[in-house]
């Protein structure tokens, strides 16, 4: 039978687990209900009512919340020897092509968002297999396969984040820390869920926002209460 220590026990008691929050109440909930010492993410779960194995219903897109995510993001510019100083001038962590490609095929991912220029894709498209269960595949759909990539870079690092639904029909996203004021994580919440509701498909029917769960990196999961979002 796993642990339970006291700190969540007493946590545990403050979440009404039959009970669907406001947006505005789980945002201030979420920071009175995390244990741990260390300035923890907050996540946002969406179960959506897509069948993801349809091509017109693997929802994805991007989004700039407004007040970032509260991580700086390692970000890799795939490029060829042209576009190199613009990426190193705009704050890439790392610039390069080739010593990258074997890298990551060697098993290197320490890094959080990869953008390529077109002319380089040919070569890294044997790297799918490594980058695309990491979410890391650089996708002219997110903005990670430009030419301008400065850009890219500044987006990336001024709080724009990419989300995708699961095979099982869910989103998870990280829109900020529980050191942010619940005004900022409300907000963040709130551009996250608009970018997901304008993404809704046509061939989609039924309810699209089946539950929304909202916790951070060690807290119970907050139900928050769906009716008040057109869907």
């Amino acid at each position: 039978m796993a642990f339970i220590s006291k700190k969540r026990k007493v946590v545990d008691t403050k979440v009404d687990a039959n009970k669907n929050y406001s947006l505005k109440d789980a945002s201030a909930l979420v920071k009175q209900v995390t244990t741990c010492k260390f300035d923890a993410s907050v996540d946002l779960h969406i179960r959506l009512g897509v069948d993801p194995k349809k091509a017109d219903q693997a929802i994805r897109g991007t989004v700039t919340l407004p007040h970032g995510t509260g991580k700086t993001k390692r970000v890799l510019v795939l490029c060829t020897p042209d576009k190199e100083a613009e990426a190193k001038a705009a704050g890439a962590d790392h610039v390069g092509l080739d010593e990258f490609v074997t890298k990551i095929e060697g098993g290197w991912v320490d890094i959080d968002v990869i953008i390529a220029t077109p002319a380089v894709m040919p070569k890294i498209g044997k790297l799918g297999k490594v980058l695309g269960p990491r979410n890391l595949m650089p996708n002219p759909k997110t903005g990670t396969v430009t030419n301008d990539v400065a850009s890219a870079i500044n987006d990336v690092k001024g709080g724009k984040i990419a989300f995708k639904v699961d095979k099982v029909g869910i989103v998870h996203a990280s829109i900020g820390r529980v050191s942010f004021s619940p005004e900022k994580i409300e907000q963040n919440c709130q551009e996250l869920l608009n970018a997901i509701i304008r993404a809704k498909p046509s061939s989609s029917k039924g309810t699209y926002l089946k539950g929304i769960s909202m916790a951070s990196s060690m807290s119970p999961g907050i139900a928050i209460d769906t009716k008040a979002f057109v869907h």
